[in-house]
């Protein structure tokens, strides 16, 4: 592209080439209204749009970006790998390091099998626990999205214990009636369901830090009686640690709370910036996957070498020290939101996981989607409007995550709660 063009100019060309002008629906922008911005180039804690406009980020790729854009090292793989070809259709060595190096901080994973997004992995995952245990249904939870397969775009029925019903046109009732939805953090609903049908249950499937409703923790003691309800029942139990994997010093949630889930789904960071997923567990699980087993699955470009060399190079720099200064950051930034909107008198919930935060215009922290829900979203829009505008680029919905990098340098947070301070004093001025 030569020169710069302006945003609303990219959208209109946009929307007359793809569906709604993007590639994904959240970043139409629909959830806080206006134009979306358009990025040009990124580096470090910084994106420039189109029009030369910097910007603090905070989205990070929606994850993946833990050393920041455009790290050097991780870059340096990245032409390395792709002046030997972007892809061999055939197995190369990368693809052992790079599992090797997921299996050493995940006890839980014997086996992996690389894929080229999350939406496979647990669709993968969901097959895999189908066909170990021999049963159809599957419980997922409100509010936790494991990708856009049919039978994870369900939501509950009239009754706690009814059967799932299509979330989108396109998804037949009798693919969604085989999942369960229940509130998340709820152990009596799960355990009454398990009750009434678990023999019934091939498999759980859980966020152990719901993260696509905003940052929503578990109660304590709710992964535990997951755990304990499936070993039970014989069900399979499934973390999807897509976006938690690797943003905590102990890798995974599931290494935090000491459990050992069946299966486990990967993205985001392993990819560092690359269409990466993997699911990896239990051996005997994994090994239904053909070649060995009966189960199908296959991806031209999975395991391809640029995007396992992005993944080696991102991993073999999240050393103990780089987690130290991202927890940091985070911290600062979490405590410094909440005072921020604490002296315009705004009341605020915030969550932190390593290095990402949440947080809801609620003065208590939901721990399901109703709760979230009650949170006054339409405070949000405001918050994004009056960020962006300063330079701060947030998530463009309610319903996101902040992501904080190990290039977020204690100046740029502050800089960012600076700001927040003066849109928080806006905004209650407004009330």
């Amino acid at each position: 592209m030569d020169g710069f063009i302006n945003s609303e100019e990219a959208y209109e060309r946009a929307c007359a080439v793809l569906v709604g002008g993007v590639d994904s629906p959240v970043r139409a922008w629909k959830s806080v209204g206006g134009t979306p911005v358009f990025i040009m180039s990124a580096g470090g804690a910084y994106m420039l749009d189109t029009e030369g406009r910097a910007y603090r980020d905070y989205v990070g790729s929606w994850g993946p970006m833990i050393l920041g854009h455009a790290d050097p090292d991780v870059t340096k793989a990245i032409y390395e790998a792709a002046s030997r070809s972007s892809s061999y259709g055939a197995p190369c060595v990368a693809e052992i390091e790079l599992a090797e190096l997921i299996r050493g901080k995940f006890p839980s994973v014997e086996k992996i099998r690389f894929v080229n997004s999350g939406t496979e992995a647990a669709m993968t995952a969901l097959r895999l626990a189908r066909a170990f245990t021999g049963r159809d249904k599957i419980i997922k939870f409100a509010g936790c999205y494991h990708g856009h397969s049919d039978s994870l775009l369900a939501e509950a029925g009239s009754g706690a214990l009814t059967l799932g019903v299509p979330t989108s046109p396109g998804i037949t009732a009798a693919n969604a009636s085989d999942t369960v939805v229940l509130p998340y953090n709820s152990v009596e609903t799960a355990t009454r369901v398990f009750e009434e049908c678990g023999g019934d249950i091939a498999a759980v499937i859980v966020e152990p830090w719901a993260a696509n409703m905003g940052l929503v923790p578990p109660i304590p003691g709710f992964l535990d009686a997951l755990a304990r309800l499936c070993k039970d029942a014989g069900a399979v139990l499934i973390f999807d640690e897509i976006i938690t994997g690797f943003r905590i010093p102990e890798f995974g949630v599931q290494n935090k709370e000491k459990l050992r889930p069946d299966l486990t789904c990967l993205g985001k960071i392993i990819g560092g910036g690359f269409p990466v997923g993997a699911v990896g567990g239990r051996a005997d699980i994994m090994n239904k996957l053909q070649p060995l087993g009966p189960v199908y699955q296959a991806g031209t470009l999975a395991g391809n070498p640029v995007a396992m060399a992005a993944g080696i190079a991102t991993l073999s720099k999240l050393t103990q020290t780089a987690y130290q200064k991202t927890e940091y950051s985070a911290s600062r930034f979490a405590t410094g939101l909440k005072q921020a909107a604490s002296s315009a008198g705004i009341d605020i919930s915030v969550s932190r996981l390593g290095s990402i935060v949440g947080f809801f215009f609620a003065p208590k922290l939901p721990l399901n989607l109703d709760a979230v829900k009650m949170s006054n979203v339409g405070l949000y829009a405001k918050f994004f409007h009056g960020m962006i505008a300063r330079g701060d680029y947030f998530a463009p919905s309610p319903y996101e995550s902040i992501f904080i990098s190990l290039a977020h340098t204690a100046e740029i947070i502050d800089a960012t709660i600076g700001n927040a301070r003066e849109v928080f004093a806006g905004m209650a001025s407004e009330a």
